[in-house]
């Protein structure tokens, strides 16, 4: 019941509910959905299959008393191979038993004695099984026979399901079959031409695409392939196919995840994890050249939106179509393990934290989740990649407890300056110019209290010759301050590489509302990393 009101929900409009005739489970199963109130929308109509036999087609027929829409789906191979070895019948005697059992269907349901079958909109179905394998000619010619014992109307036309029962022949092939069905069936217009594809060679989803293009109406199959053997078209890939190219299948995938668990849960099948648009992998690439492409499609699209165009026509390398069309979420796209390179690594740590690493950073930070993964042996999580990068980069809080716990800076008249809370920060400025920058300490030989000034030319300077120490003489390389956007409050980053000596240099990061907070924070995560390994 939960199944069917989970294809309601996506849209579909004709569902096949069960082959009443086959156990009880499915009877039973067809009379509580039939019988429960509000259950079947007034939009949606029930399909019940039975084949060519008397008995099975009342018992089918009966299975839906009650219902507002039904249709009766008969079905009979058509084929040579069926009709000389599973039935012993002839073309002329298999078309007979075709009409024989159409007649019997009208007579119990339209033109039925009982009234309460007659209120019911019966619909005919007919599929000729094995129709890829039938000649053209013979096709033709028992569908004929059906329509004509059937009497269809303009409004409720009569249902011919074209099925490529066992695939056998190339897609191109199959279309060919169509087109010729669909020129030279009578009144076209009474007939509603439908696909029934099976997934033998692989070739399901081509062979239904060609053969709407050559004049179906509709298509039975679904969901991810289920079906007997190697499945029925994939509704799903079909459906997205047609999107893609501009068709509407007026069916809702937008969360394309909460599909996959429902039909997990029903079928016990796990979906693949590259199954197109629906599978695990289907956005995610971990080819770092691959990473690089989508990296600057995604800079690019942005800097677009950001000059005011919304509604952008979606182009990106590597990704057919946008992934938030389907619910799924952007960050997952790029997945880190030892053969990602430095783009997509770079994308994760933008996507986690907003920033955007220089490329020497990129390459540092790269070569250490290389070096995880690969001893690891594993794929990086996005909470793995802000671990270590934390942990690289982001040593502060330790460097804090360790050597200056107190420190918090004080502001005065636009004095910025840094001080340790075992010593009373000035409050004046005396002493120093308002764009210095002191760190207030106990001498390290006599443990009094001192100043250290910095030298005052730009924030990074000043806290750098602030926090230095007698173990290692610091020099400040390079260093970069950035605009963090995308989080709930306005944040700054700062990024710095510090040099000891000729070999020895470090990259410390920082981020915080305030520039003078993030750039101590990374001065001294740079710096203790200078220190351990002196």
């Amino acid at each position: 019941m939960h199944y069917f009101q989970a294809l309601v929900k996506l849209g579909y409009k004709e569902i096949e509910i069960s082959y009443p005739s086959a156990s009880e489970v499915e009877w039973n199963f067809t009379r509580q959905l039939v019988g429960t109130p509000g259950v079947v929308p007034e939009d949606v109509r029930v399909q019940v299959m039975a084949p060519c036999r008397e008995d099975l087609i009342r018992q089918t027929i009966e299975s839906v008393r009650g219902a507002r829409s039904v249709i009766v789906h008969l079905h009979l191979s058509t084929s040579e191979c069926f009709q000389k070895i599973v039935f012993g019948l002839t073309e002329k005697e298999t078309t007979e038993l075709a009409v024989r059992c159409t007649k019997l269907v009208r007579s119990l349901t339209k033109e039925s004695s009982d009234r309460e079958m007659r209120e019911i909109e019966w619909t005919l179905e007919f599929t000729p099984e094995n129709f890829q394998d039938t000649t053209p000619e013979y096709g033709l010619e028992i569908c004929e026979a059906v329509k004509d014992a059937w009497q269809p109307r303009a409004d409720n036309p009569i249902i011919f399901n074209l099925a490529a029962t066992v695939e056998v022949a190339m897609p191109n092939m199959f279309a060919d079959q169509i087109e010729y069905f669909c020129t030279n069936i009578s009144d076209r217009k009474l007939v509603c031409v439908s696909l029934h594809n099976h997934n033998d060679r692989g070739c399901a989803v081509a062979a239904t695409e060609l053969g709407l293009l050559a004049g179906a109406d509709r298509v039975e199959g679904c969901l991810f392939g289920n079906g007997e053997r190697t499945g029925n078209v994939d509704l799903v890939t079909l459906a997205m196919n047609l999107k893609t190219q501009g068709i509407p299948s007026r069916i809702d995938f937008s969360n394309i995840n909460e599909v996959v668990a429902i039909v997990e849960k029903h079928t016990a099948i796990p979906v693949h994890k590259r199954a197109p648009y629906a599978g695990a992998y289907t956005f995610c690439t971990f080819s770092g050249t691959h990473q690089d492409a989508i990296r600057k499609g995604y800079s690019a699209r942005a800097a677009l939106q950001k000059g005011g165009n919304e509604a952008l026509r979606w182009q990106m390398p590597y990704l057919a179509m946008d992934p938030s069309d389907l619910g799924r979420e952007h960050e997952a796209i790029v997945r880190i393990n030892s053969q990602c390179g430095k783009s997509g690594i770079g994308w994760v740590v933008n996507q986690i934290f907003g920033i955007k690493l220089p490329r020497e950073l990129e390459v540092d930070f790269t070569s250490a989740c290389k070096a995880y993964a690969t001893a690891a042996d594993c794929e990086l999580t996005h909470a793995a990649i802000e671990d270590l990068f934390r942990m690289k980069y982001m040593r502060w809080e330790t460097v804090g407890r360790d050597r200056v716990p107190k420190t918090r800076p004080a502001e005065d008249e636009g004095d910025v300056r840094w001080s340790n809370g075992t010593v009373p920060a000035s409050h004046g400025g005396q002493g120093h110019k308002p764009t210095d920058t002191r760190r207030t300490q106990p001498d390290d030989k006599k443990g009094i209290a001192c100043e250290k000034p910095g030298p005052g030319n730009s924030l990074v300077l000043g806290l750098l010759g602030a926090v230095q120490t007698h173990k290692v003489a610091l020099e400040l390389l390079a260093h970069q301050s950035q605009h963090i956007d995308h989080c709930a409050s306005s944040k700054r980053a700062t990024l710095v590489k510090l040099g000891a000596g000729p070999s020895r240099t470090a990259w410390g990061v920082g981020i915080h509302a305030l520039a003078e907070t993030a750039a101590l924070h990374a001065i001294l995560s740079a710096g203790q990393k200078l220190e351990c390994s002196s």
